[in-house]
């Protein structure tokens, strides 16, 4: 995975926006407001994603390269590390699951206005 197909797969989301609100390396993207992926746009060495309570231990089990979120709520993120292990098809599955549970929390007006 490399950046430039990691941001253009989650600008293409609908509804998504992102910005620096921690510091010059931090790029958070984020659905009507709501944060659903996190990266260091100077190493961009991992991600840290939203996921289901038991999915992220399941995932957390399964692969290596899935740690509990680094800096956020362990139960409910996941920080997935770029060392090849994990297809970029799989990475990009996991970040939609990560918009999805996002858009799931908004306010039913707002998921409408998404096509949601």
């Amino acid at each position: 995975m490399n950046l430039e197909k990691f941001h253009t797969y989650c600008l293409s989301l609908p509804g998504t926006t992102e910005g620096f609100p921690f510091d010059e390396n931090t790029l958070v993207f984020y659905v009507k407001g709501k944060v659903f992926a996190l990266t260091d746009v100077t190493e961009f060495e991992s991600v840290n994603l939203k996921c289901d309570p038991d999915e992220a231990v399941e995932l957390r089990e399964r692969y290596e390269a899935v740690l509990p979120g680094y800096h956020m709520n362990k139960k409910h993120w996941n920080t997935v590390l770029f060392d090849g292990s994990v297809p970029d098809k799989l990475l990009l599955e996991w970040t939609k699951n990560s918009y999805d549970l996002v858009v799931k929390g908004l306010p039913k007006k707002v998921r409408e206005e998404l096509g949601f």
